[in-house]
């Protein structure tokens, strides 16, 4: 009841407040534009808005990066449908059917499906942030050292498998690589210098929201200009409202995609686009019209939209109570809490149990956001896509350059800025995932500070990371992941449970005989 109370109150604020309602439209806009364009991301203008947000109320700055994360993820399902490009990752899978329903003309009703379902996921992902958080924060006030420090390491592995499903070992070499980037600088304990090399800049350590700016801004900026060129689609044909009857149809599917993007942006580092497939996979699973999925269903659509920005509140879940990010995007929120003031982990719910809630009144407004822009501006938005990506690219660097001078005014972050964008170039023409990158330089900390420290609580023994009840489950979790990532693993376990449960065939065989 107090946490309705909360609730309520947060949306009286800034419902009241006509300079919080037009941040929320002109953030929630931006957002859209930058998910529409190809190149463009939703972890890069979360990064890019992060440092313009400085100065402003911590409220104003997290109503406004949030609005920014939920347009970005919802905007990038437009060219997904118009171009067959997706904006985002989290929008590869709205591609699959709305690009089909655009190229037979029913590109309106697309956007249309596609907004609704987003707004949907929202608020479905929403309801569960304001249910699960607190007992999530309750529950994590169990942990110690010794449980934060396997958190870290099965927030890298599981991140790892999921988003570089056909070769895992791909996504763990780019978690720990971000585990190592970390460790560069004065160590959080005793302020020793670690892999400096007497370098005074280093010793101040690789600033997250730098190496951010650059891993996904400078990084696409080049793989942007290595990409081929794409045509607008400008026939878009009708654009009615959502009959609410279509939408009541699909009511299973609308509710099973929110629960399940829900629970994959609370994976560490998951996120959005795992949010999306699980959700266009399940629906496909259950649906009666199987053959309809890639050839323009509208089941598939929503399944995908409503899972992806599901996730979105999913991610801020572990972001809140346990200052694990969910996803890219998650991640970059995580440093503008921290920068304005905000600690996020397992006492929010003790220090300031109305932030939660305040939260899921922003994403609420958010939600409303896409929905009305996304209706009301269907046929503008377009004009978006136009926008030559050889004029529009210049002006992104010039904006990762100064976001990334901003946040310190030290020069030697354009230089960490460009390094982690030549990186992750790099890295993405060899197919390794980016996620676990990132992940693992927010995780750095964590892991290194509560290895550490647990350690020194213990007097150099590791016997507890291995003995208490929590860490043996999060332990045997990062063993079972790495080993049923190899196929001849999943094999010898698939013959031994067959051998443990005979089929019925064979029993049903020998009553016969």
């Amino acid at each position: 009841m107090e946490g309705l109370t909360y609730f309520l109150d947060g949306l009286l604020t800034i419902g009241s407040d006509p300079i919080a309602l037009f941040a929320v439209l002109w953030a929630t806009l931006l957002g859209m534009a930058v998910g529409m364009m190809p190149g463009l991301t939703a972890t890069l203008g979360v990064a890019l808005l992060t440092t313009l947000t400085f100065r402003m109320a911590p409220g104003d700055a997290i109503l406004i990066l949030i609005c920014m994360y939920v347009g970005a993820i919802y905007g990038g399902s437009r060219s997904a449908i118009l171009l067959n490009i997706p904006g985002t990752p989290a929008n590869a899978a709205s591609a699959l059917d709305g690009f089909p329903m655009a190229r037979a003309g029913r590109a309106g009703e697309a956007l249309v499906l596609s907004t609704a379902g987003s707004a949907i996921g929202t608020v479905i992902g929403l309801i569960a942030l304001a249910l699960v958080a607190p007992l999530l924060a309750e529950f994590a006030l169990s942990f110690g050292s010794f449980e934060f420090f396997w958190l870290a390491v099965f927030g890298i592995i599981i991140s790892g498998h999921l988003t570089a499903i056909d070769n895992p070992v791909k996504g763990w070499i780019a978690g720990f690589l971000g585990l190592l980037l970390a460790t560069v600088g004065q160590e959080g304990i005793h302020a020793y210098q670690r892999f400096s090399y007497g370098w005074t800049d280093l010793a101040g350590g690789i600033g997250l929201l730098p190496a951010l700016v650059g891993a996904f801004g400078f990084a696409e900026i080049l793989s942007v200009m290595k990409a081929r060129r794409y045509d607008v689609l400008r026939d878009m044909g009708s654009a009615a409202l959502p009959k609410l009857r279509t939408l009541w149809g699909y009511r299973r599917t609308l509710f099973r995609s929110g629960i399940l993007g829900t629970l994959m942006g609370l994976i560490p580092g998951v996120g959005e686009d795992m949010g999306a497939w699980s959700s266009y996979a399940a629906a496909r699973r259950a649906s009666r019209e199987k053959a309809q999925f890639g050839k323009g269903s509208r089941e598939g659509l929503l399944a995908s939209e409503t899972g992806n920005n599901a996730a979105v509140p999913g991610a801020l879940i572990p972001v809140l109570v346990l200052a694990v990010p969910g996803s890219a995007p998650a991640a970059v929120l995580l440093a503008a809490l921290l920068i304005h003031g905000i600690r996020p982990g397992p006492l929010i719910m003790i220090e300031s149990p109305a932030f939660v809630f305040e939260v899921a009144g922003m994403l609420l407004f958010a939600a409303i956001g896409i929905l009305v822009l996304g209706l009301a501006l269907t046929r503008p938005l377009l004009t978006v896509l136009s926008v030559p990506r050889e004029r529009l690219m210049p002006i992104v660097f010039v904006l990762c350059t100064v976001g990334a001078f901003a946040i310190a005014s030290r020069v030697f972050d354009i230089w960490v800025m460009l390094a982690m964008g030549l990186v992750g170039f790099a890295l993405r023409e060899m197919k390794y995932p980016m996620a676990p990158l990132v992940l693992g330089i927010v995780l750095g900390d964590i892991l290194d500070k509560s290895l550490r420290r647990g350690m020194t609580l213990t007097d150099g023994s590791f016997e507890p990371f291995l003995t208490r009840p929590i860490s043996i489950v999060l332990w045997l979790a990062c063993l079972a992941t790495i080993l049923f990532s190899f196929s001849a693993v999943r094999r010898v376990a698939g013959n031994g449970l067959r051998r443990l449960l005979p089929g019925r065939r064979g029993d049903t065989d020998k009553d016969q005989t």
